[in-house]
């Protein structure tokens, strides 16, 4: 490094940490240091995980390898334990379980949020959530896994239970996730003349009064219904008690087995800055300003789900969105360089254009810029939204690829769930079963 050349931190490869490092290529090639560091080697697009669920687009075509988008910086796969920013260090785990310590001089916080998991008992057991494309995959493999169980089932209760699925929490996630995967039972149970798509019941829970709240009444009004002509139970104003030995006892009275729960219910920012010492609120986001600087800690920025970000078009703070991370990212990252090279800063100001959900194939609601769409319409800028803000060309053309064989072809309904046990084949063999 030259002399007065910095050394930027970057935590986190998600929306934040990806843009963040891409907003900073001028600065490495002014020969400042990059070093992003994640505990994968990609980025995923988390609002196309519901339908890697329901199978309709490959895992991979939604995340973006990090190495390859960001040639300029250094990617280390690791996970930071904890921040001495007084020291100017960071610990770092590294996969094979080593701690390293990294020094800086700048560092930026988008370590993002993780499940908001309430203290329901047996949720920690029973319960998985829907963050990741890990999770995605899980589904789709438990889904199509149930209904082989349920096809082999002799006890009606056992084939009840197989055929129960429940998902906690109205928002975006829990409604696309609903959506795609009884889309995609409601295709694979047709390879079962011995079950009938009555039997299986899928169940929304929502502690609210409402599904959906950002996208406003009139349309949240519109996809429950379309959910419950489905045959989509929707309970509002309803809370998970309890999930022990998988039996769910809900707020309302009923009580029920169920093979799958689904956790939805919110976010929580990482504990990272909380435990760094950073300021934070009581929710546990880093305070920063409204140009994305943590809030009087010098060569510290934060943007994302772990940030409070002030809202500087309709007050308050800015929601955890996709569409709010990508361009807080920008913003900080113009800042920072500018602040390296002494220019002014400019504040972030977004005016939300508005919310898209999908419903399953061919259904969904959109509100785009006070144009509300339904349906069919709803669907298409859905799904165009996503693919056009999904990072890189390829991955956009392989999405679209996926698409058009989907709609040539029928729905695979093939059950990989042996592949998260790779090795009992070969210990089966080593033990001569």
């Amino acid at each position: 490094m030259n002399a007065g050349s910095k050394r930027i931190l970057i935590v986190g490869g998600g929306f934040v940490g990806m843009y963040s490092a891409l907003g900073l290529k001028g600065a490495a090639r002014a020969g400042h240091a990059v070093t992003v560091v994640n505990p994968e080697n990609f980025m995923q697009y988390q609002p196309f995980l519901p339908e890697v669920a329901s199978g309709t687009i490959d895992a991979r075509a939604v995340v973006v390898p990090l190495r390859r988008v960001l040639p300029h910086a250094e990617v280390l796969i690791g996970e930071v334990e904890v921040i001495d920013h007084g020291a100017r260090r960071a610990t770092v785990r590294m996969p094979e379980g080593r701690i390293e310590e990294l020094d800086y001089d700048i560092v930026v916080l988008g370590a993002g949020s993780r499940s908001r998991v309430l203290p329901v008992p047996g949720l920690a057991e029973y319960g998985v959530g829907f963050k990741t494309v890990q999770e995605a995959i899980y589904l789709r493999n438990r889904v199509l896994s149930r209904l082989d169980v349920a096809a082999e089932a002799d006890d009606p209760e056992r084939l009840r239970s197989a055929l129960t699925f429940v998902f906690v929490g109205g928002g975006y996630a829990g409604v696309e996730a609903l959506g795609e995967l009884e889309d995609l039972a409601r295709d694979a149970i047709r390879n079962y003349p011995m079950l009938r798509r009555e039997r299986m019941r899928w169940v929304l829970v929502e502690a609210a009064g409402k599904i959906l709240p950002e996208l406003g009444e009139d349309l949240a009004v519109y996809a429950k219904r379309r959910l419950r002509e489905r045959g989509i139970e929707i309970l509002l104003n309803t809370r998970l008690e309890s999930a022990e030995g998988a039996v769910l006892r809900l707020s309302d009275g009923q009580e029920f087995a169920a093979d799958t729960l689904v956790w939805t219910a919110g976010v929580k920012a990482s504990p990272l800055p909380g435990r760094s010492g950073f300021p934070v609120d009581e929710a546990g986001r880093v305070r920063v300003d409204r140009y994305l600087r943590v809030q009087g800690v010098d060569g510290a920025w934060a943007a994302g789900d772990a940030a409070a970000v002030p809202d500087l078009t309709i007050g308050g703070l800015c929601p955890p969105t996709a569409q709010h991370a990508l361009r807080q990212a920008r913003r900080l990252a113009a800042n920072l360089a500018a602040t390296i090279e002494g220019r002014p800063l400019e504040p972030f100001v977004y005016r939300t254009i508005g919310g898209v959900c999908s419903l399953g194939r061919y259904k969904g609601v959109a509100n785009v810029m006070g144009v509300k769409l339904k349906g069919f319409p709803g669907w298409f800028v859905h799904r165009t939204y996503h693919l056009l803000a999904m990072p890189t060309l390829m991955r956009r053309v392989r999405i679209a690829l996926d698409w058009t064989v989907a709609l040539a072809f029928p729905r695979d309904i093939a059950q990989l769930g042996s592949l998260e046990h790779p090795r009992e084949p070969f210990e089966r063999a080593a033990e001569g079963r």
